[in-house]
């Protein structure tokens, strides 16, 4: 009994040293994300970090901050470029660097099919992302795309397919001129309005329409204001799945290969989850009494063309001419 007895402590002793030694070699990831806990792309942080944790057997524990727990965007890219945040799905602080805001630029993609090709791991655009990131000690390892863009307004649009006709309305755009220029050159009149105020003026008359915003995201804060929903499809709502390089050197490299095996799952589940979603939305809409108006890529193609003359322009405001001399090289077909 007396030998079974130290037998066991011996044993117990040995898992608990064992437990210790796997606690201390574990690596712990914090995940940081701007949407909110129930939203789509939270749930699909969830999944990568459950993915990483089996692969890795539980060596490499990722834990999530959704709804910017960990803060905004912009402090969590300066946490990321220092390593004290490890992960993120949230957008580039273009105030690092000007360029970033090539992705939100108009006219070069206008579906979902396209959009796999032009955001796969591999591709021009990511590469070139992650070459901007990687000069802040960034890497971009994928993408999370949550839907087409398209307008949604109060008043019906005039000829909203002809780029050359004034729209009728005066549209709410983000302070970025990727999109203050985009809608310009699509017939729109434009006003910037901090997002907190854009339901208030809405209601009010002082914009009538919105851009720049996917499908779920005008349906879920605007959907009581808005009476026209236009799929013009002309860019997609756009995160990055970045991770701090100070972070990355901490994988080995099979841990490596699993994350980016793990980004692409991503990149791909969140476009075919975004299609659906879209769908969802505009049924949604179309249920509350809004009218909604879908097209088809040769229709939308006017305004595609509308928005590529903006390019030039792009080039002389922060972008480059010889970024946007390859952007149009790889994406301008």
């Amino acid at each position: 009994m007396k030998k079974l007895a130290v037998f066991m402590t011996s044993v117990l002793v040995f898992a608990m040293m064992a437990t210790a030694a796997f606690a201390a070699d574990q690596i712990v990831f914090r995940f940081a994300g701007q949407q909110p806990v129930e939203h789509q792309c939270t749930k699909m942080m969830q999944d990568f970090a459950k993915e990483i944790a089996d692969k890795t057997n539980g060596h490499v524990k990722i834990e999530v901050y959704p709804a910017s727990q960990l803060g905004d965007y912009t402090l969590v890219m300066e946490e990321l470029i220092r390593g004290t945040v490890d992960m993120s799905v949230t957008s580039f602080a273009s105030s690092f660097d000007p360029r970033f805001e090539l992705v939100y630029i108009n006219g070069y993609v206008n579906g979902y099919d396209q959009a796999k090709e032009v955001f796969a791991p591999g591709a021009w655009l990511p590469n070139k992302l992650n070459e901007l990131g990687s000069a802040l000690g960034v890497r971009v390892l994928g993408s999370y795309v949550e839907g087409m863009i398209g307008v949604g307004s109060t008043k019906p649009l005039k000829e909203p397919l002809n780029p050359k006709v004034d729209k009728g309305v005066l549209t709410r755009v983000p302070n970025m001129d990727t999109y203050m220029l985009g809608a310009q050159a699509m017939g729109f009149r434009t006003i910037t309005i901090p997002w907190a105020d854009v339901y208030q003026s809405l209601q009010t008359g002082v914009c009538d329409s919105v851009n720049a915003m996917a499908t779920a995201a005008v349906y879920t804060s605007l959907g009581d204001v808005i009476k026209y929903w236009y799929a013009t499809n002309y860019s997609m709502e756009y995160l990055p799945l970045m991770i701090s390089e100070k972070s990355w050197q901490k994988l080995s490299p099979e841990e490596q290969k699993v994350f980016q095996e793990a980004a692409k799952n991503f990149t791909i589940k969140s476009i075919d989850t975004a299609q659906s979603e879209d769908m969802k939305y505009m049924d949604l809409m179309k249920k509350k009494g809004i009218e909604v108006y879908t097209y088809t890529p040769e229709e939308l193609q006017p305004l595609k063309e509308a928005c590529i003359t903006t390019w030039e322009k792009l080039g002389e405001r922060g972008m480059t001419p010889e970024l946007m001399k390859e952007f149009r090289e790889h994406l301008g077909k």
